[in-house]
């Protein structure tokens, strides 16, 4: 199949890395639908960009925290196109909260991380599932986090998410195959235009520089880095590789204290 034949899905591409993914499948000739859950403006600016790579696209607002924004995504998509090929599960969330504070993170802090991260990525599975089968053809990425391998990040709950988002990975990538190959991203630092707005560009651009000094590659990583992992999955390279976890974080995990 050509790929100017084939659906992506990426939750949560109106920014960040999502855009960039969507933004690389469009120019790799893979139609792309665009999801959102609040900032409209943003999704069409990256729908323009897409359009301008001559793919078909759909911008979709669906909030992949319920049952229903997934299936009405998955549903819109069918509707509109017919198939479904990729799905990048890139939509997620996190509470900052100090690791040694346990009383900073409630039960409702869990199970609202969990509801978008791990709940929300597998009934996007569930729903493309069908449609992949009849295919013969799938390719799923969950974009995960190198805190689900080594227990740090913005918060507990939100490693714990990603972690159980991997073995996620390796059970699905088990039980779909062979039609349906599923692996995951685990990024390190992304720089984000998100980031930058939450926390302030002092603190912004302090953490870059860090990451300049201490990752082993010597530098920061940004949307289209991760995004590039992304899409190796999704596109030809990737076909012979079905439940991996690819560390993609310029080596942070090595520089970690044991």
């Amino acid at each position: 199949m050509n790929n100017n034949e084939k659906v992506a899905i990426i939750t949560g591409s109106s920014q960040g890395l999502g855009a960039s993914v969507a933004k690389k499948l469009a120019k790799n000739n893979i139609n792309v639908v665009i999801n959102y859950s609040s900032n409209r403006n943003l999704a069409l600016e990256v729908e323009k960009f897409c359009i301008s790579k001559n793919v078909k696209t759909l911008c979709i607002k669906a909030d992949i925290s319920t049952d229903s924004g997934c299936k009405k995504l998955v549903e819109k998509t069918i509707n509109f196109f017919g198939r479904v090929d990729i799905l990048v599960n890139n939509a997620g969330t996190t509470k900052f909260a100090n690791h040694s504070k346990l009383d900073e993170l409630s039960s409702e802090d869990f199970s609202n991380i969990y509801r978008l991260n791990v709940i929300g990525a597998y009934q996007m599975i569930k729903n493309v599932e069908p449609y992949m089968k009849k295919n013969g053809f799938g390719s799923i990425v969950n974009v995960s986090s190198i805190a689900g391998l080594t227990g740090i990040g913005s918060s507990i709950a939100y490693a714990a998410s990603k972690g159980a988002l991997n073995t996620m990975t390796l059970s699905l990538a088990r039980s779909l195959a062979p039609e349906i190959r599923v692996n995951a991203v685990c990024p390190g630092f992304i720089g984000t235009g998100w980031f930058e707005n939450k926390f302030g560009k002092e603190i912004f651009n302090k953490i870059v520089e860090d990451q300049k000094k201490t990752t082993p590659l010597k530098r920061a990583g940004t949307p289209d880095d991760i995004a590039n992992s992304v899409v190796f999955f999704c596109l030809e390279g990737g076909e012979h590789i079905t439940g991996e976890t690819l560390i993609a974080d310029a080596g942070m995990h090595l520089s970690l204290p044991k």
